[in-house]
């Protein structure tokens, strides 16, 4: 599967600016092959917490964006946005990620960045989420997820590919280079972070995206350092095949104990 990460600036809390921004951009990556785009967390507003101007019903203008786009191009198209949904007071970051055949998979994000004041705005979602992409299974997160090993081990062993998509501050971009290798070695698959640059809310971004094979190598990388035009679209053939040999060349996964410890605490 042929994936398209498209590393881009986001209009602070201007989503008609940003979907006429993206429009063209995805229609390159159309053009180019790709059979999943993936945006930036807060792709429509940037990573705003004035959740009381920003927040979408279900179905609101960046879902519609999204479905409108992945029907007009016949692919997958994913990016985060501000639901308010019938079971929280306040929205939640949902990572949400249409089809072409009109079919729409969501990921509440488990991990708001409390660091950042997201956890007094935005409410944590509580499951995990996986969808099947052309026989290709992929499961979702969101930029702060990433700092949790744990959430990723659950799903290892039925994931071809994690995609993270991400608001990360340029001041940290080692830890999120870092971190996205650390996930695909740790899990012996396919990791795919995208990662906004420009600046939103007084904090700049320096890209950084990357996507990262079963052995922990980069097959794409979206460094900005030095770049006065960082926004880029990233390339990838994503090959489960190249999970599954991995695995059973390193079976490192059966030798996994992901409850170990548990029954230590306060011994």
């Amino acid at each position: 599967m042929k994936l398209a990460l498209l590393q881009h600036d986001i209009a602070w809390e201007d989503p008609e600016a940003n979907f006429s921004h993206l429009a063209p951009l995805i229609a390159d990556a159309a053009r180019n092959g790709a059979q999943l785009v993936l945006l930036c967390e807060m792709f429509s507003y940037g990573f705003s917490m004035d959740t009381s101007k920003i927040a979408e019903p279900p179905g609101g203008p960046s879902t519609q964006f999204l479905a409108s786009q992945a029907h007009q191009h016949g692919l997958w198209i994913g990016g985060s946005l501000p639901e308010l949904t019938h079971d929280s007071p306040r929205p939640k970051n949902t990572l949400t990620v249409a089809g072409p055949d009109g079919s729409l998979s969501r990921y509440a994000k488990i991990h708001p960045f409390s660091y950042g004041g997201e956890d007094a705005h935005y409410s944590a979602g509580s499951r995990l989420a996986n969808l099947r992409v052309d026989g290709l299974s992929i499961s979702l997160s969101v930029c702060y997820d990433l700092r949790f090993a744990y959430l990723y081990w659950h799903l290892a062993e039925t994931t071809d590919l994690f995609v993270v998509v991400a608001n990360w501050p340029a001041k940290r971009r080692q830890h999120w280079r870092s971190l996205l290798i650390a996930r695909a070695i740790e899990n012996q698959t396919w990791v795919a972070g995208v990662n906004r640059v420009g600046s939103g809310g007084g904090i700049a971004y320096s890209g950084d995206s990357l996507v990262v094979n079963p052995l922990g190598e980069i097959e794409a990388d979206g460094d900005t350092a030095g770049d006065q035009n960082p926004e880029m679209a990233l390339y990838a053939d994503i090959d489960p095949d190249k999970t599954a040999q991995t695995r059973q060349r390193f079976p490192f996964l059966e030798d996994r104990l992901p409850n170990f410890g548990s029954g230590l605490v306060g011994a």
